[in-house]
């Protein structure tokens, strides 16, 4: 039987991993805590992305998340925090969903 983590979308761990991240560091003002949740939640995703669909496609999903990460910051500038992230977060989930979770 699978465990309940892997049947939780990666478009939906790494989508939460960005917002989550990003709240986090916030809220709490911790930058630090705000990264740890990004890169535990990017790791997670990675895995799930490796194991559905292949190294290569993992390797290209990863690029994507962190580049999300980076392009979020000058996004920010001009259209605000929160719908940066959430742009970002939505555009690594869709690309997730359709190499990885769609087949699944």
């Amino acid at each position: 039987m699978a465990s309940s983590a892997h049947r939780i979308p990666s478009a939906a761990v790494a989508a939460s991993g960005l917002v989550g991240g990003y709240g986090v560091a916030r809220w709490t003002k911790k930058r630090p805590l705000g990264g740890a949740v990004l890169a535990v939640a990017g790791a997670a995703a990675a895995q799930q992305w490796r194991r559905r669909a292949g190294g290569p496609a993992a390797g290209a999903l990863t690029a994507a998340y962190v580049a999300a990460f980076a392009g979020s910051h000058p996004l920010a500038k001009k259209v605000g925090a929160w719908p940066a992230v959430f742009g970002v977060a939505g555009a690594v989930a869709l690309a997730s969903w359709a190499v990885a979770d769609r087949r699944g």
